[in-house]
Order: C-alpha cells, then structure tokens, then sequence
C-alpha cells in the first residue's frame, strides 16, 4: 500500500513538472504569412515609328495622239520676196512612233544665183532629208508641245550654170577686163550630208504648229565639175566653210490625228514623319 501511494506520488510530481514546464515555454505556431506580390510593372510599350505614309490619289487617265503632222518652211517660201536671187520652198513633215521619237523628213527645192566680185553662178535642184526627232520635252495633261533633237541623212541632186566670170589681172594697168558671159552648165550633180537637227515646235490652236529649227551639217559627198566648184548646194547652203555648214527654217505645219493611246498616270504623293522621342 505503501509503495502503491510512493508511485502514484511520484508519477503526480512528474506531471505537474510538466505542466510547469509547459507553461514557461509557450509553443508558438509560426506563420507563415502571405504578403501577395506586387503585380509587376508592365513594360512600357515602345512608341511605333510611323512608317512611310503613302498617300495614292486618283490616276489620271491621259490619251497620246499618233499621227502625220506636215508643214512648209515659210523662211524659204518668203525669202523670195526681197532676195531677187532666190527662190526657193521646203516642206516638213513627221509621223510620232512613240511616246518620244518621231520619224522626221524634209523635202524641198532651191534656186539659188551666187554673185561674186569675179563669178556669177546659178545653181538649182531638189534634196531630201530623212532621220528622227527625239522629244527632249515633258508635256503637261493635254499638252503636245516639242523641245527636239535629232539626225538626218540629206541628199541633193542639181546643176550649175556658170553665167559669167572675170579674168583675174595682178597688173590692171589697162584696167579691169569686162565679165565674159558664158552659160556653161553641169547637169547631174549631186552631194551627200549628214546633219544634227535642233528645233522646237509649240501647238497654237487646235492641231496648228509653229516651230524653229537649226541644222548643223557636215559634207560627205560632193560631186563636183571639172575645173568648177560647188558654190551652193540645194538643202545644204553654201559651201565657203568647206564641209560644214549652217541651216535653219522657220515652220507652220498642221497635225493630221491617224489614232490615240490611252495612258494611266498614277499620282503618288509620299509623306516622312520623324517620330519624337517620348
């Protein structure tokens, strides 16, 4: 009995230790607290670059005119009105091929008296000329004017009649021999030339043209008589430079409509905006 209260006793001593011991050391349950996370902060969005704007307007509808325009020289078709020593008529003419180059050619007529201090000389015959005209020029909608440049290959076939002449004296000590009247003439004559043609033809009323033009021109061939020269060549002029001469002629020609293209032209107005740094 005695040893059953010791046991009981001591087990009683040792709970209440316990307890004490408990409750001097507090358990406390760590916890774990939920912080919730900040959302993160998005990245700011680069500004885009405008690209290229292209604007497209309305195309315009354009109509090119082929066909033949012919004309006459009027410095030719006048010059006879004050030079008794000339006469003279040249008509022009040109077929459009494309949108710039043109068929040109020239066809005319000369009758032309040389009158020197010792020589007077007649010369008369044709010529032809025939090359292309490029159109250097950009015509507005519905304009047809032409800025040009070009080449031609003439060919003249004349005579000459040697009308009178002097006998050059070094010593005119009796004074200056009178002309001596011949009427020599040398039929079948004929030259060759070459030429760059420059000129400008401007539309003034509906298919009316006027235009100006200069020729630069080199000899190639040249047929000469025996024991005379060529003084004059029809279509070339006159031959005192040797093989280079000088031509010009001042047109009105009339434009004869054969057949149209139509052409799309498309206006495209493109606009560059510079971004600004934000």
């Amino acid at each position: 009995m005695r040893h059953t209260l010791k046991y009981t006793f001591s087990f009683c001593l040792l709970f209440s230790m316990f307890l004490v011991q408990a409750q001097e050391t507090p358990t406390t349950t760590a916890t774990k607290e939920i912080v919730p996370e900040k959302p993160k902060a998005k990245p700011k969005a680069e500004t885009a670059k405008p690209a290229i704007q292209e604007t497209k307007k309305d195309s315009v509808p354009k109509t090119d005119r082929y066909g033949l325009r012919v004309g006459v020289d009027l410095y030719k078709l006048t010059r006879g009105l004050y030079d008794k020593d000339y006469k003279g008529v040249e008509f022009v003419g040109d077929f459009r091929l494309t949108k710039k180059y043109y068929l040109a050619a020239e066809l005319g007529y000369e009758d032309k008296t040389t009158d020197d201090d010792r020589l007077n000389s007649t010369t008369n015959g044709t010529y032809i000329k025939g090359g292309f005209d490029y159109n250097m020029y950009q015509n507005w909608l519905d304009m047809e004017n032409l800025i040009t440049i070009g080449l031609r290959g003439g060919f003249s076939s004349f005579s000459q009649q040697i009308n009178s002449y002097k006998i050059y004296n070094p010593n005119p000590y009796w004074g200056e021999q009178p002309a001596i009247v011949s009427g020599e003439k040398f039929n079948g004559l004929t030259a060759g030339w070459l030429e760059v043609a420059m000129g400008i033809k401007a539309k003034v009323f509906n298919n009316i043209f006027v235009g100006f033009g200069v020729q630069l021109k080199l000899l190639v061939m040249n047929n000469k008589p025996s024991g005379f020269d060529n003084l004059y060549i029809p279509g070339f002029n006159r031959t005192y430079d040797g093989n280079f001469g000088v031509g010009f002629n001042y047109t009105v020609s009339y434009f004869i409509p054969l057949y149209k293209k139509k052409v799309i032209v498309p206006e495209i107005d493109t606009k560059k905006e510079t971004s600004k740094k934000q």
